[in-house]
């Protein structure tokens, strides 16, 4: 039986990859829907959206779908076992999944909080149009960005319902912070129970009052340059 240290670093490092699995499709997705028009953006909008109303296992079950032997991502269809299905691979693509919306919507904000005159002012200089968001934009969305990172991360830990139809609730494997939890509610052992929800209250408690430090900081940078 794994510790608790050896479930909650396990869980904590599948968390940080399935935040940087979302980063540069995420921001990406956020700066499109924030600074462009083009056909299909509410369609996209929405389906970025979806993992956060719908019920996690309903994601899980999709995702089990399409990586299934005979799913769109099956070695049946691609010749290739990507070895998915209760696997660690497995955590982290539905932590990833069900972290994007929360991700997306935070990054929008941000990238809807720059005051798109800079960035025409930097293009009237001659900027290329990388190198305005590089230049300018992503510098004064950074913060924003950051919180997105942060509630993306803790979504991810967090996660249980996608990722125990995809990955199963495997001790040693494929066990996350939320599944040991769960496991642990059901088999009776109230003393570790107390243990993760402490450590997921902990790390909660963190996450957000970050976030709400760089909510303020931001508010205040605004009201100075309004």
């Amino acid at each position: 039986m794994p510790t608790i240290y050896e479930t909650i670093s396990t869980t904590l490092v599948w968390a940080a990859l399935a935040s940087l699995l979302v980063a540069l499709p995420g921001i990406a997705i956020a700066y499109a829907l924030a600074r462009r028009e083009f056909l299909g953006k509410k369609v996209l909008s929405t389906l970025t959206t979806l993992p956060l109303v719908l019920p996690p296992t309903a994601v899980g079950y999709l995702l089990l779908r399409l990586f299934a032997d005979d799913g769109w991502l099956g070695k049946e269809t691609i010749g290739i076992d990507l070895d998915i299905l209760l696997s660690w691979k497995a955590v982290v693509i539905a932590s990833s999944v069900m972290s994007f919306p929360i991700f997306v919507r935070t990054a929008r904000v941000a990238f809807e909080e720059v005051n798109p005159r800079l960035e025409s002012m930097g293009q009237t200089l001659g900027m290329s149009r990388w190198k305005v968001f590089h230049s300018i934009t992503l510098p004064l969305a950074s913060r924003g960005l950051i919180a997105a990172t942060l509630l993306g991360f803790t979504r991810a830990l967090g996660e249980f319902g996608a990722t125990v139809v995809l990955a199963g609730n495997i001790p040693g494997r494929t066990q996350t912070l939320a599944s040991a939890l769960f496991s642990a509610q059901q088999s009776g052992n109230e003393a570790l129970a107390n243990q993760l929800l402490g450590v997921a209250l902990l790390v909660g408690f963190i996450t957000v009052y970050a976030t709400e430090r760089l909510a303020s900081n931001r508010s205040r940078r605004k009201e100075r340059l309004g």
